[in-house]
């Protein structure tokens, strides 16, 4: 006859008061934040103008890269409001796992706006493909050139919030401490200075070459680098926003050090899933014959640091 006994054990959270539990697993990046926010003022002011240079000097390389800012200037404040509002509620009881995923979900938006601004250069450049017009191109490249080196700037500036993410432990798993809400930040910017550098391609190659169509074809060119760039953020933030976890390493982890286990059990149940940048969740249900506590198992696991919340079940099989 066999016999179940379901022990459970809850973990504790290590805080300054060790009688309380504490749901707040991303300590958040106030640099990116500040940096961010700078970036916004800067590629709104740009904003402004290149589009008002494209429509000026008629140059469709610059309005697309003026529009394609524009949607930037619009994803990055939402960037900024993801990294508020994470801040602001982040001892909010409602929120089960902590707040991080606000900055996900920001993350992915600004993934969607990078999209419609792929859609929009490519609408725009196969019209002016179709219908040339004349363009002013010494005024044009000069703008595009300004626009370039606000777009290094911002990048700098965006690349410094990352250093606040890095030496998190000893881990080689680096996709997994990305702020990704910065990294969508960060992509608004590179995909601005790629359209940028095709601008100004376009806009040499016209005055010295005569090669007017150029400059359409390098908005579709960059309507295609954006796409490419939009996809790649959209799954991986798509990722943690469905918990789409079970193939991370940290998983692989956990299974070899219960087979390492002297106290010998079987992994009936697991669910992992990420609560903040390079840390996990875990959910364990282990089937043991041998007498062990769920307190045993959840020491075996607490080398890794990534693991920041874990439950263990042990399910005792006694034999009469």
């Amino acid at each position: 006859m066999l016999v179940n006994v379901r022990v459970l054990s809850m973990s504790n959270i290590v805080t300054a008061d060790p009688g309380k539990h504490s749901h707040r697993f991303d300590e958040g990046n106030p640099l990116a934040e500040k940096n961010t926010a700078r970036v916004v003022v800067l590629t709104a002011l740009m904003m402004v103008v290149e589009i008002a240079g494209g429509y000026m000097f008629n140059s469709m390389a610059l309005l697309a890269d003026g529009w394609h800012m524009s949607s930037h200037a619009l994803a990055l404040g939402l960037s900024v409001l993801a990294y508020t509002f994470a801040r602001r509620f982040a001892h909010d009881s409602r929120f089960t796992f902590g707040t991080w995923k606000i900055e996900v979900l920001g993350g992915y938006t600004s993934a969607i706006f990078l999209v419609l601004v792929a859609g929009l250069m490519l609408f725009q450049s196969v019209e002016r493909l179709i219908s040339p017009s004349p363009i002013h191109y010494d005024q044009a490249i000069v703008i595009a050139i300004v626009g370039l080196l606000v777009n290094f700037v911002c990048a700098w500036l965006l690349k410094g919030g990352h250093g606040h993410d890095h030496g998190h432990d000893d881990h080689a798993h680096d996709q997994h401490h990305h702020d990704l809400n910065l990294r969508s930040a960060y992509l608004h910017v590179v995909a601005d200075a790629a359209t940028s550098v095709l601008a100004i391609s376009a806009l040499i190659g016209g005055k010295f070459w005569s090669a007017s169509w150029l400059d359409p074809v390098m908005g579709i060119v960059g309507a295609g680098l954006v796409a490419v760039w939009a996809y790649g953020l959209m799954r991986d933030s798509g990722r943690v926003l469905l918990d789409a976890e079970m193939n991370a390493p940290v998983v692989t982890e956990i299974r070899e050090a219960i087979d390492a286990s002297p106290i010998k059990a079987e992994i009936s149940d697991l669910h992992v899933w990420r609560v903040g940048k390079g840390k996990y969740a875990c959910i364990l249900s282990l089937l043991a014959a041998d007498e062990a506590s769920p307190e045993y198992f959840r020491r075996q696991l607490r080398i890794h640091e990534e693991l920041v919340h874990v439950t263990v079940e042990v399910n005792r099989l006694v034999r009469n």
